[in-house]
């Protein structure tokens, strides 16, 4: 096989790539809703898990199994004695409940697409090439997010995450047995050369704007904690206004405070997304508030002058209220810059093919953000209509979705043979 290609002689099989995003949204559809539900471990991603399984043994990839779940499929280099660690493309197949049909799976489908390239031309890289679909990164079922790739980087005990309890009280290591995703391969052996994930933009940015590529410069901050408030039930009608210990008055002062503290600051994100009163009638004054914080910041600075921010309000809202309120942690993850000459390689792709390019940050979480631990990485968006996702309307034109393949096909035989 031939060791060098031209560039241009590696045309991009948009046809398939289009062909399995569609049939990879079936998997787990609900005809009613539009939607797809592939909730991670269950028997629909199981049966995603299988499909993805075939198409890789199809392209004759090694398919390999880690002990956390993720999935390799990796195309060997053309020399034998070469570099053994890969040029790694990949994403995520879970869903949340309901979801759209392109978050993660563009990503692994379009490495795949990338794959596919080579094999039709007869061509073998320079270093080898691996698909990655990493297990459970929408933390739906089980936490954390981005479980998989975290993992596989290192930044959380495998044994950990094996006994993980989900919110339907199973054990990740016991369904992942189950469904027969339970690899042999040793979590996180597979160390890339570099790193690129294709994604949807899953925000507004891009279209508003016109712009058809975003090289992904960075990902921002991310803190969850979720607060439980204590106060006492009374009658509404018979309890005086200064007597209450209002746990519900307490928690929509929190729901105010964060809101100005995001607008306050200019770059911080602030979200209350779940609220919870207990007893939760209309005439009871509540007893307790359960309430979740979403902060994000691209600077960790900043990150953490939100979270001192929240602390001392809490604190003086215990006071004033006369309310007990504990804080959990449920996730923090510093804000990840990614590498300067790989962002750098997407903005000349995109450029190369007369497509309008602009550097941007990631407001959500991905994969990428943990393989950047251990390896150069970056991201590539196409729009997002609407700035919709994880909700059966997420949309992004077909010509949108072969432009960001091909800025990423063009990107890596740039890496490769340059």
């Amino acid at each position: 096989m031939p060791l060098t290609p031209r560039i241009d002689t590696l045309p991009l099989d948009g046809d398939t790539l289009l062909r399995q995003i569609r049939a990879l949204g079936e998997i787990g559809a609900d005809q009613e809703s539009g939607g797809r539900t592939r909730i991670a471990l269950t028997d629909a991603e199981k049966a995603g898990r299988d499909q993805l399984v075939r198409w890789m043994q199809e392209l004759d990839l090694l398919v390999q199994v880690d002990q956390i779940g993720n999935i390799f499929g990796t195309l060997p280099a053309a020399n034998v004695g070469a570099d053994a660690r890969p040029l790694m493309l990949g994403s995520h197949i879970d869903t949340v409940k309901n979801a759209g049909a392109l978050d993660g799976c563009y990503g692994v489908l379009a490495g795949l697409a990338v794959v596919r390239a080579f094999r039709q031309a007869g061509v073998l890289p320079p270093r080898p090439i691996t698909v990655a679909a990493f297990s459970n990164e929408e933390g739906v079922r089980y936490q954390p997010d981005m479980m998989g790739s975290l993992v596989h980087a290192g930044g959380l005990p495998l044994q950990a995450a094996l006994d993980s309890i989900g919110t339907d009280g199973t054990r990740l290591g016991d369904e992942l047995l189950r469904i027969g995703y339970a690899g042999e391969l040793a979590a996180g052996s597979i160390v890339p050369h570099e790193y690129l994930e294709l994604h949807i933009e899953q925000g507004p940015v891009l279209e508003a704007e016109g712009v058809q590529i975003g090289a992904v410069a960075n990902l921002q901050g991310i803190s969850w904690q979720q607060l439980t408030i204590q106060g006492k039930a009374n009658h509404a009608g018979t309890t005086p206004m200064h007597l209450r210990h209002d746990a519900g008055f307490a928690a929509a002062a929190i729901v105010t405070f964060v809101r100005q503290l995001a607008a306050q600051s200019g770059t911080t994100l602030a979200t209350v997304g779940s609220l919870h009163f207990e007893p939760d009638l209309i005439n009871v004054i509540p007893r307790k508030a359960v309430l979740s914080v979403d902060l994000r910041d691209p600077d960790e600075s900043r990150l953490q002058a939100a979270e001192q921010a929240l602390r001392d309000y809490l604190a003086l809202l215990e006071q004033q209220e006369q309310v007990r309120i504990h804080s959990e942690r449920l996730a923090r993850f510093e804000p990840v810059p990614f590498a300067e000459p790989l962002v750098a390689e997407v903005e000349h792709a995109a450029a190369a093919r007369g497509l309008s390019c602009r550097r941007m940050t990631s407001g959500a979480g991905h994969d990428a953000q943990m393989m950047a631990r251990i390896a150069p990485a970056a991201m590539i968006f196409v729009p997002s209509h609407g700035g919709i996702s994880h909700n059966p309307r997420e949309h992004t034109d077909d010509a949108q979705l072969l432009q960001g393949a091909q800025v990423l096909l063009d990107v890596v035989l740039k890496r490769l043979f340059a």
